[in-house]
This record gives structure tokens, sequence and C-alpha cells, in this order.
């Protein structure tokens, strides 16, 4: 039964952030989201290994150019683009909203701003060529590592700021992650990077926890905690900036 349980949860996960099937059986339980946040950079590692496939497959005839571009497409169609379009509101809100009220109205309206127009280009062609200059033998692992390390950071919010709507799509998620859930989210989002080289990815989760911690610190100042969209937005920069923290000459 407690299998069956753990099952139900992690499948809730992948059928949440991603448009993986998932099997018949699982149901649509709130209760069990909410206890699936443990599972959230395992989701990372599978959304990773689809663009590691990817960029592998499609370095053997492309360009890296090509093959980097159909690895962040591929990403792009697992997930529903769920992230990029939570960092693209939040950049709206917090971009074109002064007082709280205002921030989540901003940030709830489907329609994009120019702030999220801006943002979510420049985060887009940031990851390309972050990609682009990664050594392609380290690539894969990279992005494996990359999706999973900045769910953590995603998770790592539910751990330390209140949930600010009444309702919303992450309304079920918002709960305090216990210690022993999310010492099981680090655990599996860790073990990727023990196959890079230690002084790169060092380098490479310091620049990942910096963004966490200046998002998490905007998010409590501007709004009093968090949304679903400054989740989505956390695991969006906390990417970029891994592989930005892998690109450093001194790494």
């Amino acid at each position: 039964m407690a299998l069956r349980n753990e099952l139900e949860y992690f499948f809730g996960a992948v059928r949440f952030f991603t448009r993986l099937p998932v099997p018949a059986w699982v149901g649509h339980s709130s209760d069990a989201l909410e206890r699936s946040s443990r599972y959230f950079p395992a989701i990372g590692l599978i959304v990773g290994s689809v663009a590691a496939l990817v960029l592998t497959l499609g370095d053997l005839i492309w360009p890296k150019t090509l093959a980097v571009l159909a690895s962040m497409a591929s990403t792009l169609y697992v997930t529903g683009a769920f992230h990029e379009d939570g960092w693209s509101d939040m950049v709206d809100g917090f971009g074109g909203g002064w007082e709280k009220p205002q921030i989540l109205a901003i940030m709830k309206d489907s329609r994009i701003g120019s702030f999220g127009a801006v943002a979510l280009i420049v985060l887009l062609l940031a990851k390309f060529c972050a990609q682009l200059e990664i050594d392609v033998a380290l690539l894969p692992l990279s992005l494996i590592a990359g999706h999973s390390l900045s769910r953590l950071c995603a998770v790592s919010l539910l751990g330390t700021l209140d949930y600010v709507r009444d309702e919303g799509k992450s309304k079920p998620l918002a709960t305090r992650i216990g210690r022993g859930e999310l010492a099981f989210a680090a655990l599996t989002a860790l073990l990727p990077l023990l196959l890079l080289p230690p002084p790169q990815v060092l380098i490479g989760v310091v620049f990942a926890v910096l963004a966490t911690l200046w998002l998490a610190r905007m998010f409590k100042r501007r709004i009093g905690g968090y949304t679903g969209d400054c989740l989505g937005a956390t695991q969006q920069l906390s990417e970029v900036a891994f592989y930005f923290g892998l690109l450093c000459k001194f790494s």
C-alpha cells in the first residue's frame, strides 16, 4: 500500500508538470499532489534526460546549434512551457506592479505583457547560448543536472515561504515541505552533479543558489511569499544560472 501511494505521488507530479502519460489508475487527489513535492527534482531528471537524448541524437546528424535548439524544443514540448510561462508572468507582475494586489492581478492575467515577452526572449536566448558554450561531451549530463537542481531550488521555496493566493493552479502544492521530504528531493537533485567535474559543478551550484536566494528575497519583500508563477520563475532562472556557473573561467 505504501509503495502504491508513493507511485501515486510520483505519477501525480509527472502529470502536473509534464505532458507525459501516466497509468490510468492514478487519481486526481489534491492530497496526493500535495505530497508529491519530494519528486519534483525527479521530474527534472526525466525532462533533463529527454533533453540529453534529443541533444545526443541531434548531434549525430546536425551542427551543435541545431542539436541544442532541438533539445530545448523537446523540453518545451514535454513540459508544455509550464515553467517558462511562470517566468514571464512573474516578470510581468513584478515589473508592472507596485503593490501586492496589483502584482498578483497582473501575474494572474493570461495575457503576456512587454516585460514578460522581453524577459522570456532573453531567458531562452541565454539558455541557448550557454548550452552552445558547454563542451558537447559534458552537455548531456549538464542538462540532466541543471533540470533536477533547478527544480530543487524551486522546491526550497515551499520550505521557507508561504503561498500567498487563496486559490490557483499551485494551491494543491501550497504546503510546508518536511525535512525528510526535502532531504529526499535534495538527494535526487544532487546525484547527477557527482558525474560532472567538481570545480565547475560547485560554481554552478553556487550560482543557482544565489539566483534562488535573490528571487526568494524579492518574493518575500514584495508579496510576502510565493505563487505558482514564482516557483516556475525560480526553476528557470536557477537553471540558467547553473549553466552560467559551469562556464565561469575560474571554475
